[in-house]
């Protein structure tokens, strides 16, 4: 028997369809969708904005910083102050935030009160907290993308100190450890295998889950470099996985038997992009180099979130945007552990 056709299948994005969602936003690097329209984007002034169906948006925070806007240079804002970057659902309704400036992970209630659930492992600081996932047994899974205070010193082909982090009964374990920069992840639909986005191998790898949580079987899903940097992942209900290339602003699809699909550039090739990735080769990335690429939907492409009342409203994060972009896909979303 054959295999159903791929819904993604001769798919491409018309920039031309995009609209957009929000305003003056900073920094919208990771989005939540819900049931009934509202989005709940990261952002960098230390909490989370509030867009509801009807457009209207609010900031929750409970101290609003000005750290992001007020930085005396553009690199200051990436690696200073508070940078709320992953965000996930408690299973009462809570937001969990990753802090990649203040390296922890951070638990708000809707109404923006905020408490540290934890920063330190082993009685150690963290690292670069940056993404959070919630599974279906209640267990609070953390990357760490490296032990480097300045994530862009470690923009490297050779260092790999980044890690997986297990939160569960209070108490935070490393399952998994030596990854090039580890960013997002995601669960596939039946929690088998754990799915890591590594920056700066550029590739995905994924992960056979234990009962325990403990990671083993490590392999590369889809190609073995996807010559640039991945960043956010998601997948659809057909096992597509969806992701973005930071700096080089796409989006792309690796499907169940692997094959890589680019869906929407707007890098288009550029020079920028040539030479952040060439000097990257010589591990001679600057933060100059980096901050001199980005497209114009939406400059550094972080993240993909399905939502909309049939999943099948992709919404783009961003790490340098103000506004989120939105198009339609020919296929749903994964429904999340909140949906």
């Amino acid at each position: 028997m054959s295999s159903p056709a791929n819904p993604i299948d001769g798919f491409a994005v018309d920039p031309g369809s995009i609209t957009y969602v929000g305003h003056d936003l900073q920094r919208p690097e990771c989005i939540l969708a819900e049931r009934d329209g509202s989005l709940w984007s990261a952002d960098a002034r230390g909490g989370v904005v509030h867009i509801r169906p009807d457009g209207s948006q609010e900031l929750v925070a409970q101290t609003a910083s000005r750290g992001f806007s007020e930085a005396a240079d553009e690199e200051a804002r990436f690696v200073t102050g508070t940078l709320p970057n992953g965000l996930a659902f408690a299973r009462n309704g809570d937001i969990l935030i990753s802090d990649f400036g203040t390296d922890r992970l951070d638990v708000m209630t809707r109404e923006g009160a905020s408490r540290i659930l934890v920063d330190t492992i082993d009685g150690a600081p963290i690292g670069k907290v940056n993404f959070v996932l919630r599974d279906s047994r209640d267990r609070i899974w953390l990357t760490i993308s490296t032990r480097t205070t300045n994530w862009m010193q470690a923009v490297s082909p050779s260092i790999r100190d980044g890690y997986v982090a297990l939160y569960e009964d209070g108490r935070l374990r490393v399952v998994a450890d030596g990854f090039h920069f580890t960013n997002e992840i995601r669960l596939d639909a039946r929690e088998e295998w754990l799915y890591v986005a590594e920056t700066c191998a550029r590739r995905v790898t994924r992960l056979r889950v234990r009962p325990d949580g403990e990671l083993t079987d490590r392999e590369t899903f889809g190609p073995a470099d996807h010559g640039a940097f991945i960043d956010g992942i998601a997948f659809d209900a057909h096992g597509n996985l969806w992701g973005t290339h930071v700096m080089t602003d796409r989006i792309f699809a690796i499907t169940p038997d692997g094959d890589l699909r680019i869906l929407l550039d707007d890098d288009r090739g550029s020079e920028a992009g040539r030479a952040l990735m060439a000097a990257f080769a010589r591990d001679e990335a600057t933060p100059e180099l980096m901050l001199a690429c980005g497209g114009t939907i939406a400059p550094w492409f972080a993240s993909v979130t399905f939502g909309g009342p049939d999943l099948r409203d992709v919404f783009i994060g961003s790490l340098r945007g103000t506004r989120i972009p939105r198009f339609r896909s020919p296929v749903a979303g994964l429904p999340m552990s909140h949906w």
